[in-house]
């Protein structure tokens, strides 16, 4: 059995260190949110397929509340197949962009209101954009040596950061553009 996408990315976040579904769903939040989405509700029934592929197992652990907790780890198996997926190539991501939608007919909305949505948009970008310098700085002062590592994991998330800092650098540059055309 091939794991789904949602799969790899809890084998991935696996790989790095042992978690329970909570923190798991925590994780597909921040960091995986950043580039990729997935629900709650999702979690548990992928983790019974990665189980059930002899790709994760569990432990029971006692919980806070009137539950066990299952404590998730890969497998050697789950490692081969982690690793097998994330050396191959990914199809092209679909492009659904309703902002650039809106933006193809901008000519059709009154320049001081396509002005005003290109300003908030590029808030919207400066906001994340601040919010990933931060996470720059942290993983720098936490991880510096690894960073530069291509065999440790601060070094992928690392590079997944620098392709975030990048597109809102130029999604910000953008609409500054946009704005002062605007005007």
């Amino acid at each position: 059995m091939a794991a789904s996408t949602l799969g790899f990315a809890l084998l991935g976040l696996l790989a790095r260190k042992s978690r329970n579904g909570y923190e798991l769903s925590q994780a597909l939040r921040r960091p995986i949110g950043y580039f990729w989405t997935a629900s709650h509700s999702q979690v548990y029934p992928e983790l019974a397929r990665l189980e059930a592929a002899r790709y994760i197992t569990h432990t029971v652990i006692d919980g806070p509340g009137p539950r066990d907790t299952k404590r998730y780890d890969i497998t050697a198996a789950g490692r081969r197949a982690l690793a097998a997926w994330a050396g191959s190539p990914a199809p092209p991501a679909p492009e659904r962009d309703e902002f650039m939608l809106k933006v193809y007919s901008l000519w059709l909305v009154e320049p001081a209101r396509a002005r005003t949505l290109i300003v908030e948009q590029l808030a919207r970008h400066e906001a994340q954009l601040a919010h990933y310098e931060q996470l720059e700085r942290d993983m720098r002062g936490e991880h510096e040596a690894l960073l530069s590592d291509p065999t440790t994991p601060q070094f992928s998330a690392y590079a997944t950061l620098r392709r975030g800092l990048s597109f809102e650098r130029h999604a910000r540059d953008w609409c500054v553009w946009l704005a002062d055309e605007l005007r």
